[in-house]
């Protein structure tokens, strides 16, 4: 007998390895139509076609009957902000234009502790309502926003990174701070929150045109001082910040060699967007281990330019998808998912729906370096993962009909796919949403 606490039957999909080329990952794919997985102390324990699994089955507990479902590995989010969440599809602006119009603004309320905590629990119900279990998260310069994260991360025992934003230049006098109390308050959280529970640290200098140089040395320290935090940036998003960058920085080569210089790249340092990159800025990343967020919708809805998905493959630089809320339109992986594909078609790359959900999956964990604890069905892994139902509008049902395999049918899913096709979402082995249509 198997000793389990939970068994579910339905249908599963996975990658098995980390792949080293977009061409290896079918090869490491896994479907079973009926198979069982099994539950024990929050993590997976087996995961085995019903043939064999039938035998393990306890006569009393059973197994939860899911056949018509698909079960995927939790959905990770490797680029959001939450306090954006209220500001999502603010109109008419670019980049720069658009921190100053709309986000600056909202993210003075977070000062306020109830404010901030009434906006986490919506934040985090809307990762679980869309399949995402595990996300890199920006907060604001107030630590209050940073508190009231993690507590409603803690209360479900959910896998989070999250920082507060550090900046001491170009903002508003409301949502500046100095170097110095930028790092003791920094400081401080990562002592209050870093790895405890299922919960990481990620020091979060918003990007270099806001920080000084008093204010990066002060990142460097903090890495210096706990070298197991994360380090999460912007770079290179906008042909304007760039420019806007190499002049405030003109010692430097280009962009990354800022955060480079005060040794901010490497290993769980991950920089959302990397459009506009040079050649030698794609090999530091590759040299350093660092990762980059490709974030499809937000780079389309602000007109900042395509990721180039090939190159970063190439280059052999770690990657995970980002929804970038709320410059980015969607907290759903589906959707977005579906814009990275229509980016890489612009650009003449067939984004293969194997290689998609590897990046909202397993290479997503990958990037964040915690592929070891999340990303598939591997026994001794933790058991987070989502369960869809691939057919629930007349449309969806009428194609899913003529799908001739497992990968149309996942691509189906990432162009006419959503939210409402997030049936339950599983954390640390415990269904934490669940469609109220299906209770």
């Amino acid at each position: 007998m198997i000793d389990y606490s939970v068994a579910l039957r339905g249908a599963f999909f996975d990658i098995a390895a980390v792949a080293d080329s977009a061409d290896d990952i079918a090869s490491h794919a896994r479907y079973l139509d009926d198979g069982v997985l099994f539950l024990r102390d929050g993590r997976i324990h087996a995961l085995l076609p019903w043939q064999e699994a039938e035998q393990y089955l306890h006569p009393l507990t059973g197994y939860r009957d899911l056949r018509g479902k698909l079960l995927l590995p939790g959905f990770v989010d490797a680029h959001v902000h939450y306090p954006q969440t209220e500001m999502i599809g603010a109109f008419g602006e670019q980049l720069l234009e658009w921190l100053t119009t709309y986000t600056f603004p909202v993210e003075r309320q977070f000062a306020d502790a109830d404010y901030a905590a009434g906006i986490a629990r919506f934040f985090v119900s809307q990762l679980l309502s869309h399949g995402t279990t595990t996300a890199l998260v920006f907060c604001t310069l107030h630590p209050e926003s940073v508190d009231a994260l993690f507590s409603e991360a803690l209360r479900l025992n959910m896998r989070l990174l999250a920082g507060k934003v550090m900046m001491d230049r170009h903002a508003p006098e409301y949502l500046s701070e100095s170097a110095e109390q930028s790092y003791r308050q920094t400081r401080e959280l990562i002592q209050r929150w870093h790895q405890r529970g299922r919960l990481g640290y990620a020091i979060t200098p918003r990007f270099a045109p806001t920080s000084t140089p008093a204010l990066l040395a002060a990142v460097q320290q903090l890495r210096e001082e706990f070298p197991d935090t994360w380090l999460h940036t912007h770079l290179s998003e906008n042909l304007n910040e760039i420019a806007w960058v190499k002049n405030l920085w003109p010692e430097h080569e280009h962009y990354l060699d800022v955060y480079h210089h005060y040794q901010l790249t490497g290993p769980r340092s991950v920089f959302a967007h990397a459009i506009h990159l040079a050649d030698a800025e794609w090999q530091c990343l590759h040299d350093t281990g660092s990762a980059v967020a490709f974030c499809p919708t937000s780079n389309l809805f602000l007109g900042s330019g395509l990721f180039r998905l090939p190159t970063c493959w190439h280059q052999q630089v770690r990657m995970g998808i980002g929804s970038d809320v709320g410059a980015g339109t969607t907290f759903s992986m589906l959707r977005t998912l579906g814009e990275a594909y229509k980016v890489s078609q612009l650009q003449s790359y067939r984004l293969r729906a194997s290689e998609a959900f590897y990046h909202a999956t397993l290479g997503g964990a990958h990037a964040l370096r915690l592929d070891d604890h999340i990303g598939n069905f591997h026994p001794g892994k933790e058991a987070d993962f989502v369960v869809i139902d691939p057919a629930v509008t007349p449309l969806q049902r009428l194609r899913s009909e003529r799908c001739k395999d497992i990968y149309e049918q996942l691509f189906v899913l990432m162009t006419l796919g959503d939210e409402r096709n997030i049936s339950e979402t599983w954390v640390n082995g415990e269904r934490v949403w669940g469609n109220a249509a299906e209770e």
